[in-house]
């Protein structure tokens, strides 16, 4: 009978001892340059997907605040109150968001006329956990517009 014996290994040469060893070093390196851009490239791409969740989140508070401020009988404690309800529900109560809307008294607009509401916050504001790079600068403002005609 044949039996196999691979517990054994082979003698090596000193040359070939160092090249497996370099090689080793190689990798090494390699491992951590390419694990550098691979870090960038996803740690970016969670901030930027946050920043267009935030985004989205504003429009859709914007949105809200608009369509509270285009009924007959509507008042601007209407539009950010429907405002705060969005952003709350967004998680984004404590963000210090500020909501402007256009023209400044809803009650007074005639029949017809456009209404904006604008949310805006600085991305330095916005609650986030995890920012492990901040590719995005602390002073960039985010916001989010609606504009509809009041009824």
């Amino acid at each position: 009978s044949f039996a196999l014996n691979t517990c054994k290994r082979p003698v090596q040469t000193q040359s070939l001892a160092r090249r497996r060893l370099r090689r080793c070093g190689s990798a090494t390196l390699e491992l951590a340059l390419t694990l550098v851009i691979l870090l960038n490239v996803t740690y970016g791409a969670i901030e930027f997907g946050q920043y267009f969740y935030v985004k989205n989140q504003l429009q859709g508070a914007a949105r809200e605040g608009a369509r509270a401020g285009v009924t007959s009988g509507s008042v601007n404690a209407d539009v950010t109150n429907a405002v705060s309800n969005v952003m709350t529900v967004a998680g984004m109560s404590g963000s210090h968001y500020t909501t402007t809307i256009s023209p400044s008294d809803v009650s007074s607009v005639a029949a017809g006329t456009a209404v904006t509401v604008t949310v805006s916050v600085t991305w330095g504001n916005v609650m986030m956990k995890y920012r492990p790079f901040s590719f995005i600068g602390t002073n960039k403002v985010v916001s989010g517009v609606a504009v509809m005609r009041h009824e």
